[in-house]
């Protein structure tokens, strides 16, 4: 059998599972089709929707946070809408990509990645095209640690405009604010395995009384993501197709904790650790990518390369030689950042120890580490 040995993970997904979630997963295989399934699914539910601070319709879909987006599309848009993609990273542009996919005509705002998206800006798309139909967003872009302001953003595209709001909250959601009610976002997806403390696997989606009415016309082909067969089916105490027993048995656990801490109580503790590890790598000389840190993410912080640093020498000497794992950068920013991940089951021990690594290995790939 398969062992590894302990790892600092500090990637912003997969993140640490807790060890008492690890044991709530495994719980027997039960009847998806019987009452205990009922039970699970139905306490899951209304949780969630305390996390994403909604009354919005909510489902669970055995998928990872990808397919949760690709649902927010498809039930809501037709093959030649028109819709508005804002985007300043690898992961909005995936959202844009998976729109194209489908047959949408996509105008495509893209930002400097390490910016944030300005709201101004898709204001005056939106007054230049009327006939937009949809603005899609990443309210916490992974790939460059930052969260662009989807509160201001969504004054302009519901208060304003009044279009659709489908959001990526992938990395967001459970760690940071996002008022899915209190900003009237339409759709929001996010996953199981970055604030949530739980393996890949499940991903969740809210759909507002709007998004409903946009896919009594969608055209767009679904089958396993129509979200009208998951709600159907939850009507039923059920899910349409097989569901991940194991990590919905983590959820439940999860779900808890969550609770129990409070989710303001959750929200600092992620501001916390995020200003401890901006503060450490600063400390050490490093430049973040985020170009203004009022938008700096709470839940990864993207740090530049130094141009003497061989960043793939760099990250395997992290981990082979200090156990600390940290991400790489995706797509044009591919061997010039590394990433922490502080989000969901980390402490500041975890930061302490990664910093305390980086101060040993930097030096010996050609950096002098303050």
């Amino acid at each position: 059998m398969l062992r590894l040995s302990r790892q600092n993970l500090r990637t912003p997904g997969p993140t640490p599972v807790p060890d008492d979630i690890m044991e709530a997963m495994t719980n027997p295989m039960i009847n998806h089709r019987g009452p205990e399934f009922l039970d699970l699914i139905s306490r899951a539910t209304e949780q969630l929707k305390q996390v994403f601070l909604t009354k919005n319709d909510l489902y669970i879909l055995t998928a990872s946070g990808t397919g949760a987006l690709e649902a927010s599309i498809v039930n809501t848009l037709s093959p030649g809408d028109k819709v508005l993609s804002a985007t300043a990273g690898a992961f909005g542009n995936r959202y844009t990509d998976l729109a194209q996919a489908y047959g949408a005509e996509v105008q495509h705002l893209e930002f400097e990645w390490g910016a944030a998206i300005d709201p101004d800006s898709i204001r005056q798309a939106l007054g230049a095209d009327p006939d937009i139909k949809a603005v899609m967003v990443t309210h916490n872009e992974t790939s460059t640690g930052v969260t662009h302001p989807l509160d201001a953003i969504a004054q302009v595209v519901k208060g304003e405009f009044d279009k659709l709001l489908l959001v990526d909250a992938v990395s967001s959601l459970g760690c940071v604010p996002v008022l899915v009610d209190g900003w009237n976002c339409d759709m929001v997806g996010t996953a199981s395995q970055k604030g949530f403390m739980i393996p890949p696997g499940l991903s969740f989606i809210s759909v507002s009384a709007a998004a409903w009415k946009a896919q009594e016309t969608a055209a767009m082909p679904r089958f396993y993501f129509d979200l009208k067969e998951a709600q159907s089916y939850l009507e039923r105490g059920q899910t349409p197709w097989t569901p991940n027993l194991s990590i919905l048995y983590g959820l439940s656990l999860a779900l808890d904790k969550l609770l129990a801490e409070g989710m303001e109580s959750v929200f600092q503790r992620h501001a916390t650790l995020g200003r401890f590890t901006r503060d450490g790598v600063r400390d050490l000389g490093l430049e973040l990518l985020a170009q203004d840190e009022a938008f700096a993410s709470n839940t990864v912080t993207a740090i530049k390369i130094p141009e003497s640093v061989d960043s793939a020498k760099f990250m395997g000497m992290m981990r082979t030689e200090e156990k600390v794992v940290l991400a790489g950068g995706q797509g044009k920013l591919s061997g010039k950042i590394f990433r922490i991940g502080h989000l969901g089951y980390v402490s500041r021990e975890d930061i302490e120890e990664v910093l305390a690594a980086l101060k040993v290995v930097l030096p010996k790939v050609g950096y002098s580490a303050r």
